[in-house]
């Protein structure tokens, strides 16, 4: 049964790797919540592959950040948040009962308080290394 689980959470990690490797190109699709439910499923389902997927270029890219410094940048902000509104905006407009909308409602607003004040937002990142030199070097006359 133990084995079966942990097929099952590795299917699930590839799963959703792939729902996010399509986000990438489609952005419509939330790349950074499906990558990290690969690595929730990954991390459950096998150490090898937990330890493949945090070598992969899309794991540096899209998750390190978040995991290791709890940071991201505004577009991943806005792309986790802006899905999340468009899945509770369903139940919100099919729901008639006001204390349920009001619930939705106080969990977005959280939502966006927590993301905004608990979770760093970070520039994106360009591509280019700056350097200084600490040490000037000696001029030949």
């Amino acid at each position: 049964m133990k084995s079966v689980t942990k097929i099952l959470y590795i299917f699930l990690g590839f799963l959703f790797l792939g729902l996010g490797v399509i986000g990438i190109v489609l952005p419509i699709i939330p790349t950074t919540p499906l990558l990290m439910l690969a690595s929730f499923f990954f991390v459950k389902g096998s150490k090898r592959f937990d330890r493949w997927f945090k070598g992969t270029s899309l794991y540096k890219k899209h998750l390190e950040g978040f995991v290791k410094r709890r940071e991201m940048t505004l577009k991943q902000k806005l792309t986790i948040l802006l899905s999340a509104d468009a899945m509770i905006a369903v139940p919100f407009i099919i729901l008639d009962s006001i204390a349920l909308k009001l619930f939705l409602v106080a969990v977005v607003i959280y939502k966006y308080y927590y993301f905004f004040t608990k979770i760093k937002t970070v520039a994106p990142e360009t591509g280019t290394v700056h350097t200084q030199s600490l040490v000037e070097k000696p001029s030949h006359k």
